[in-house]
């Protein structure tokens, strides 16, 4: 842990991290270029929140409000949001949802000097990282945008598995769909051959080409393949 009493307050001097963990804990995550956006109406909070943050070798990014913010799409990269609950104009959990309405639900730590049960349980159920009350601890925050930086890779990751899937699930035809889709389900050829009116020769044809075309190695890897699909892919297979 850092060393000392970290707060992060209004009008309140931030103490510097003094043993490098705090470093170490963000090393993996600043080499994936990693951004941390930092919104607060408080201009000496949102400097001592950016301080923080490259302080641990994280770049961060700050605005004085909501609508700020929204005028700025966030940029294709791993992020974490550290939001004030209370602001003037939309608030951070107006925020929050607004983001989640776009598709863009980006990990969200929320610092409130107000909070309450109520506003925390709402945060949390809307996919907030964590809910935390000044003052706190600067190692607190730093864990907290830790989890959401690597949150947000992994989502990044799963997201980038999903369009590759789904773009060479695109190549296939129309009967190659059907074939993985029955494929997928545990069907034999046979009973595929007899589902859709073809013969067993034809489905062992079909299936080569769509484990080609979805590159898959293996019918365990096929299923996995057809599996990483969005739902309205196999939706319209059937």
């Amino acid at each position: 842990m850092i060393q000392g009493s970290l707060l992060v307050h209004e009008g309140q001097a931030r103490q510097a991290p003094t043993d490098g963990v705090a470093t170490q804990l963000c090393a993996s995550i600043a080499t994936e270029d990693a951004l941390v956006v930092i919104v607060d109406d408080d201009a000496a909070v949102r400097d001592a929140l950016s301080e923080l943050m490259e302080s641990v070798g994280l770049e961060a990014v700050a605005f004085a409000s909501a609508r700020e913010l929204m005028e700025h799409p966030l940029p294709d990269r791993p992020c974490c949001l550290v939001l004030d609950v209370r602001m003037p104009g939309s608030s951070g959990l107006d925020l929050q949802q607004y983001l989640a309405a776009g598709g863009d639900a980006r990990p969200i730590v929320f610092i409130t000097g107000h909070g309450d049960i109520p506003m925390t349980v709402q945060a949390m159920k809307a996919g907030a990282v964590d809910f935390l009350t000044k003052p706190f601890r600067d190692q607190s925050l730093l864990d907290a945008v830790t989890a959401g930086i690597e949150r947000d890779v992994l989502w990044r990751a799963e997201a980038r598995l999903v369009k590759r899937q789904a773009d060479r699930y695109a190549t296939l035809t129309a009967r190659e769909r059907q074939v993985l889709q029955l494929v997928a389900h545990g069907r034999l050829n046979k009973q595929i051959a007899f589902a859709l009116g073809i013969s067993e020769v034809t489905v062992k044809l079909h299936r080569s080409s769509v484990m080609k075309k979805m590159q898959a190695a293996s019918i365990g890897e096929l299923i996995r393949a057809w599996n990483t699909l969005p739902a309205e892919l196999h939706e319209r297979a059937t």
